[in-house]
C-alpha cells in the first residue's frame, strides 16, 4: 500500500472523530482488511476500501457518552473506552480498598486520637501529594493535557485526555478530607462512641471515594503519557 492510500485512511478515520491513539489501532486493522480483500478479490485499492468502509459504517454512529465525554463519540470509541475504563476503575477501588483497610489498622494502632488524627492526614494527604509529584515530573507532557488539544486540530491525541477537571477537583476534594482529624472513626472503634454514626460513615466512607476518583484520575494521566509514547510519530505535527 502507497503512502498517499494509507493517508487517505487515517484522514477518512480522522473525519469520524476518533481520537488519535484509536485511530491508529483501527488504521491497522482497516489496513490488513483492504490488503486481504484486494488480494483475495483482485480488485482495486478504491473499490476494496469502499467495502471496508461499508463494513465499518456502523462503528462509526454517534452515540452519547455522558459520564466522560460532553458531545456524542463513535460508537466503537464508546466500546473501547468503556472496557479501558473498567480496568482503570477495578484498580482504583483496589487502591481506596487498601487505603480504607490501612486507615482502620491505623485506629487500632494509634496511642490516643491526636496520634490518629496525624495518620489520618498523613495517608489522606499522601494522595494528594502523589499526584502533584506525578503532575510535576510529567511537565513535558502539560501541553497534551488539555482537553480540547488536537492532532491537526481535528481529533484528541487519547482517549484519556478527558480527565484534567476530574483530577483537580478529586485533589482539591482529597486536600479538604487530609486537614480534618477523623475523630469519628477513632471514637466509634476505640472508644465506643455511637453517639454519630452518620459522622463515622463520612469519616470511612467519603474519603474512600475521593482516594477512588482521584486513583482514576491519576491512572487515566498515566495512560495518557503511555500512549503519547506510542504515537511519537504525530506529535511532530503540533
Amino acid at each position: 500500500m502507497t503512502e498517499a492510500q494509507e493517508n487517505k485512511i487515517t484522514d477518512y478515520l480522522v473525519a469520524q472523530e476518533l481520537s488519535l491513539d484509536i485511530l491508529v489501532e483501527i488504521r491497522d486493522h482497516m489496513i490488513s482488511q483492504i490488503l486481504d480483500i484486494q488480494s483475495n478479490e483482485n480488485i482495486n485499492f478504491e473499490e476494496a476500501f469502499l467495502k471496508v468502509k461499508e463494513s465499518w459504517s456502523n462503528e462509526f454512529k454517534m452515540v452519547n457518552y455522558f459520564l466522560f465525554y460532553p458531545t456524542k463519540i463513535p460508537l466503537i470509541a464508546k466500546r473501547i473506552i468503556r472496557e479501558k475504563y473498567k480496568g482503570i476503575f477495578k484498580k482504583s477501588l483496589m487502591v481506596a480498598a487498601l487505603a480504607f483497610a490501612v486507615n482502620l489498622l491505623l485506629i487500632f494502632m494509634a496511642g490516643n486520637q491526636e496520634e490518629y488524627k496525624l495518620f489520618f492526614r498523613l495517608l489522606n494527604g499522601s494522595f494528594v501529594v502523589t499526584t502533584i509529584l506525578i503532575w510535576i515530573f510529567n511537565h513535558k507532557i502539560w501541553k497534551y493535557i488539555k482537553a480540547d488539544f488536537k492532532y491537526k486540530g481535528k481529533c484528541l491525541y487519547t482517549m484519556y485526555q478527558q480527565n484534567l477537571g476530574l483530577m483537580v477537583v478529586c485533589a482539591s476534594s482529597m486536600t479538604q478530607v487530609a486537614i480534618r482529624n477523623g475523630h469519628y472513626a477513632y471514637q466509634f472503634f476505640r472508644e465506643q462512641n455511637y453517639a454519630d454514626v452518620a459522622g463515622v460513615l463520612v469519616t470511612l466512607i467519603l474519603p474512600f471515594v475521593l482516594q477512588a476518583a482521584l486513583a482514576f484520575a491519576v491512572f487515566n494521566f498515566l495512560e495518557h503519557k503511555k500512549n503519547l509514547v506510542k504515537m511519537q510519530e504525530f506529535l511532530k505535527f503540533v
